[in-house]
This record gives structure tokens, sequence and C-alpha cells, in this order.
């Protein structure tokens, strides 16, 4: 990006901040809406635990159906996008026996570590509570929020760190026409998983041994405003559950720049690897954005933490498939390994071959891959779902 573009990013986006802070400070003033607080699955470690959410205007959407027509879901993307945050709010968060007040910043998230959260004993599973204690309800009534923050098993043996559009959800993010009406248009009964991706990662949790309890923590460039959808969507598929790490919905020039896609994930990921230095990983997925040249970085920077590199081969491009193909060299000169495949069966197979999940989980995959493809007219055609006979094999480098 030239200077220029880069100062009249920067000049644009300060502006808007301006503009919208002022706002909704009137707003604020001038009407008493009723706010909610989100409050995003977190992760904790030994000595701390990372927690966040974001104060908004309660937006009154519920979850989807499937008689719900496309206006409403328009009307419902409508409402996430135009969701009115309570700016510098001063939030008071309880974990454990820790307590301590975050405050927003101005478009409502807030979010940190936590010191010493105490771990439950029950379960993988901590929850937190949060309450607004500035400004003041004009009601008086408090305005509370419950979240929960995953923890490792004693069981555990590795985790997965995946991405979720074009990785878990087909999503089409390199058609941005394509990508924003499925945003738009669809809900999560309307959006559709690539075929086994599910059973996949239950197998992934389970481990080769079964009940592992290896923790899946969910990184994508999707906006918080959508936080609903892919949970609710997760759900529906009988996705693992896990943290759901986004980001916030920028419009300024550079947001949708390979670098900001880059340091978002790439951050992310440190947290995590930095959070559990003893615990290897796998990375999932896919080939239309930079999650390859994402991932070989982290191999570089976490040497000998990464079992295997999976990414999804939804470009088809033989120009990509090269590139990514260089990729892996280098990944296996860092005693790793990239497997570059069209279907999640191929990278199941080779979890399989390396102990990391059951054998005995390939069938469950293979079935559930069949009927989200739609060849037995149970579910809606995949669009860029394999069809009998037309599987290419894996690229595997190790």
């Amino acid at each position: 990006m030239t200077d220029w573009s880069e100062e009249l990013t920067y000049l644009l986006k300060k502006a808007g901040k301006s503009a919208g802070s002022a706002v909704r400070a009137v707003r604020s003033a001038l009407d008493d809406d009723a706010h909610e607080v989100l409050c995003y699955r977190g992760f904790g470690g030994a000595t701390r635990t990372w927690v966040y959410g974001r104060v908004i205007e309660k937006r009154d959407i519920g979850a989807s159906t499937d008689g719900d027509s496309t206006l409403r879901n328009l009307l419902n993307t409508y409402r996430r996008a135009d969701s009115d945050p309570l700016g510098h709010a001063e939030v008071e968060v309880t974990c454990g026996n820790a307590v301590v007040k975050m405050k927003c910043d101005d478009e409502g998230f807030f979010g940190g570590w936590i010191d010493a959260a105490e771990q439950n004993e029950s379960g993988e599973w901590v929850n937190y509570s949060t309450v607004i204690v500035s400004p003041s309800p004009l009601d008086g009534t408090p305005v509370k929020g419950d979240g929960e923050a995953q923890f490792l098993s004693p069981t555990t043996k590795f985790g997965v760190i995946s991405d979720i559009d074009d990785t878990v959800i087909q999503s089409r993010v390199s058609n941005f026409i394509q990508a924003a009406r499925t945003v738009m248009l669809g809900n999560a009964r309307t959006r559709l998983p690539f075929p086994g991706v599910a059973a996949f990662y239950r197998a992934l949790r389970e481990g080769a041994g079964g009940g592992e309890k290896n923790p899946i923590y969910y990184v994508s460039s999707s906006p918080w405003n959508i936080y609903d959808v892919i949970s609710e969507f997760m759900e529906l598929q009988h996705l693992p559950k896990g943290p759901l790490l986004l980001r916030d919905w920028d419009i300024s020039l550079g947001a949708l720049s390979a670098s900001r896609h880059f340091e978002h994930k790439g951050r992310l990921i440190r947290d995590i690897l930095g959070l559990y230095p003893a615990l290897p990983f796998i990375l999932v997925g896919d080939s239309s954005q930079h999650d390859p040249e994402i991932y070989r970085q982290i191999v570089s920077e976490f040497p000998n933490r990464i079992l295997a590199i999976y990414i999804r081969d939804v470009t088809r491009s033989p120009e990509r498939a090269a590139s990514i193909k260089l990729l892996a060299d280098e990944v296996l000169a860092a005693n790793s390994a990239l497997v570059l495949a069209e279907h999640t069966l191929d990278v199941a197979k080779h979890a399989a071959e390396h102990g990391w999940i059951s054998a005995k989980s390939l069938p469950e995959i293979r079935e559930e891959k069949r009927a989200d493809e739609g060849t037995e007219g149970n579910k809606a055609p995949a669009p860029q779902g394999g069809q009998p006979g037309t599987d290419k094999p894996p690229t595997v480098v190790e």
C-alpha cells in the first residue's frame, strides 16, 4: 500500500471513529434503550485466563429456524451490523476467586488476562460473570452477562487451532460478492459445512485413545457481529465446542489486506501456543487466503510444537498448489508435515496413520462426508463437495 493510501486510511478511520463516538454519546444521553453484555468463550492456563466480550444495545435476535425468510435473515444481519455499542463502559468481571474491572473501548469491546483464575475441577470449562458498573442503568437493574473459559483436561494429548471460513464453513471468502451474499442473506441453518468436517473434528477431540478431550480453538477473521451465527452453526452441526476468536468489523481501506489477516491470526495463535508451552498442536486451514504462510511462520517460531498442518484446497489452482508445495518442503525441513487435500477424509486418514485419531472413526467421517455432499438426498448439496470417483489424492510432504 502506498504512503498516501495508508495516510488516507488512517484519516478515514480516525474521522469515522470520532463521528461514531459523537453519535453514540448523543444517543446514550437521549435514550434509555436496554443494553446487554455479550460474553465470548475464553481460555485459561495454569496462571491466567483470557476473557472478553462486548456491551451493546439489545438486539433481540433469536435462534434461527427452518422457516426464516431471506428478508428476515437480511434484517437480522442489519441488526448485527448496526448494533450500537456502549462505548467506554466499565465492566466488572468475576472468574473463580479473581475480580477485576475492565474498561470498554469506543466500540464496546472489553477483554484481557485475569491472573490466578480458579479452575473448575469438575470439567474443562470455568464460568465467569460480568456486570456493568458504569454507567449505571437508568432503572437501577444491574446488566449482567455470563461466559465460560476453557481449560486443559489432564487427559489432553494435543491442541487444534482451526480456521473457520472455507475450512469448516463454506464461505467463499475469495469471492467478495458470494461471501457477502452468504453472510447477509443466510443464517446458521443455511450455512453449509465442508463434508465430513464435524466428524473429523470430533475424532480429533477424542484422540486415538478416546476421551482425550483435546481442545479446539477456532481462529477467524470473521467479525464479532456474527459470533452468534457461527456459534449456532457449530452447535447444529455437532462440532466440538471451543473458543471462537474473531475480530472487529473494520471498514477501513486496509481491513481486508493480507497483512491485517496475517497479523490478526498470527497474534492469536501465538497467544494460545504461549499459554500452553508444553502442548503440541495441529493447525487446520485452507488455501484461499494465507493460512499456509501463517502456519509456516508459526512452525519456525515454535520448533517441534506443530505435529501437522492440514490445508483444505479450495482454490483448485495449480499455481497456488505449487506455492503451497514449496511451503510444505520448508515445513518438512522443520520436522513437521503439511497436507494439502480437497477432502476431509484424506487428512483424517493421515491423522489416523500417525496416531492422532482412532482408525475406528474413519467410517463415521466417511458416512458424514457422504451425507454432507447430498448424495443420499437428506442434505442440501454442498457446492464444493466432491462427487464419487472424482477425489484426487492429497499432497503430503512429511
